[in-house]
């Protein structure tokens, strides 16, 4: 017969590995094709039951991509710290990886899948999230040994986002740009954000 009763730390490492069990699956298979079957039924329970812990599949997938976050804050810390690798080394590696997404071991939202997301959180889940956001690019500039005042943390957002989804969109998604032409964009679009974030760091006191 199935367990009726749960205590609350029984709960938490449910709700835990309901996370981590969506943060595998986005990395592997992007987070359209993830689906709240394979989730709950990885974890071993029930449909029902996984509703009792995240009312929809876009509540979930905000807790996983919030999840990763230390992950990334470590693997900046790692470059920046690896003393094979350069300041700019560091900083175009980490840009990459997350163009790679998966091949990175990180999830990273396409186009679409940041248009859906959006079009299903709640006005107070998307404010938490554009404020963790915010959190963790700073961080990061932090890492990078820049101030993150949040015109400079707006503006990297901006930049990076750009820099991910035309990377990951041509040609799919964006069938007028030049393919043969992608990787070059984004090696000169990475430079630009990297000459950037050098003068950023120069005129730190």
């Amino acid at each position: 017969m199935p367990k009726v009763a749960y205590s609350e730390e029984e709960r938490q490492q449910i709700r835990d590995d309901l996370i981590c069990t969506a943060l595998e699956l986005m990395v592997e298979q992007g987070i359209q094709h993830t689906t709240v079957e394979q989730i709950y039924k990885k974890v071993g329970i029930s449909r029902t039951f996984f509703y009792s812990f995240f009312s929809t599949k876009e509540d979930l997938v905000i807790e996983a991509l919030y999840c990763q976050q230390p992950k990334i804050i470590a693997y900046v810390n790692q470059l920046i710290s690896d003393p094979n690798l350069t300041w700019h080394d560091a900083v175009r590696k980490f840009i990459y990886s997350c163009c790679n997404g998966a091949k990175s071991g990180f999830a990273v939202m396409s186009l679409d899948e940041q248009r859906m997301l959006f079009q299903r959180l709640s006005e107070e889940s998307y404010d938490i999230f554009r404020k963790k956001q915010s959190a963790l690019f700073g961080k990061i500039l932090e890492c990078f040994g820049i101030q993150p005042s949040q015109e400079r943390v707006n503006l990297f957002i901006n930049l990076c986002l750009t820099i991910i989804l035309i990377y990951r969109s041509v040609p799919e998604r964006l069938p007028f740009f030049v393919a043969e032409a992608a990787e070059e964009t984004t090696k000169f679009q990475i430079d630009a954000v990297i000459n950037h974030l050098e003068k950023l760091k120069v005129s730190m006191p």
